[in-house]
């Protein structure tokens, strides 16, 4: 099966990052312009976290919280497992089901270089099976 780093190269752009003071409405804002589910939360380029639709429903509107009013830094999720691009698609599915979560970083030497999905690691799950499909169809037809 592929690794993350196929995954990190296929997308081939870099995590969406904001501020941990900016407010949840001003991340959900950015998140919607961009059609991402998460942004990842740094600070003089540290990673802090990660804050994904999941936090807003479960810890804004579910708390009753003002999202005008919370901060990013509030609500981020910060626990989150660690993989690396050397790391496979399989590995991350098994982290993110046992976790289930839906996002997690991307660390390369220490070094923040994207944030893998739920829906990537489908996607590559779903290419290494046609994959699969097309050489066992060749070899069937040779």
């Amino acid at each position: 099966m592929n690794k993350v780093s196929t995954v990190i190269t296929r997308k081939g752009i870099l995590p969406v990052t904001v501020s941990p003071d900016i407010t949840v409405v001003e991340a959900l804002t950015i998140m919607a312009e961009k059609n991402i589910g998460s942004v990842v939360v740094m600070q003089n380029d540290e990673y802090l976290g990660i804050m994904t639709e999941r936090d807003y429903s479960r810890k804004v509107i579910l708390k009753d919280k003002n999202s005008m009013t919370t901060k990013v830094s509030e609500i981020m999720s910060t626990d989150l497992p660690v993989v690396s691009p050397a790391d496979s698609i399989e590995h991350c599915m098994q982290l993110m089901t046992e976790k289930n979560i839906r996002y997690m970083p991307v660390f390369d030497n220490n070094k923040l270089t994207g944030i893998i999905s739920m829906s990537d690691v489908v996607k590559e799950t779903i290419l290494a099976q046609k994959e699969t499909i097309n050489q066992l169809q060749n070899y069937i037809n040779s």
